[in-house]
Parts: C-alpha cells; sequence; structure tokens
C-alpha cells in the first residue's frame, strides 16, 4: 500500500480549489501551504491543502 496520497489546494482568498498535489503522508505530517496563481483572483496567493 502506497503512502503517497493526493491532496487539494484551496486558494485562501476565494476558497476555490485550483490544484491537486501528492505527499507522502509518513514523511510529511504538516499541512502544505503553497504561493501559487489563483486563475479566479489573478494574482499569485497562499494554497492550503484543504479536505478532500
Amino acid at each position: 500500500m502506497s503512502q503517497d496520497q493526493l491532496f487539494r489546494l484551496a486558494c485562501s482568498k476565494c476558497n476555490r480549489v485550483n490544484y491537486w498535489s501528492r505527499k507522502n503522508r509518513k514523511l510529511v505530517t504538516r499541512k502544505i501551504e503553497l504561493k501559487k496563481y489563483c486563475k479566479w483572483c489573478k494574482a499569485h496567493t497562499k494554497h492550503k491543502e484543504a479536505k478532500k
């Protein structure tokens, strides 16, 4: 059984899900937060890991 799991990245301003990514849940236990481009906000905003 693989530990790599898909998770969603949601914009912190508009809360829309823009990206999907995967991480190894055994090695990375904290929630991922990345600065990505949101096409609805038309700006680079922080994207946080959202619930499935």
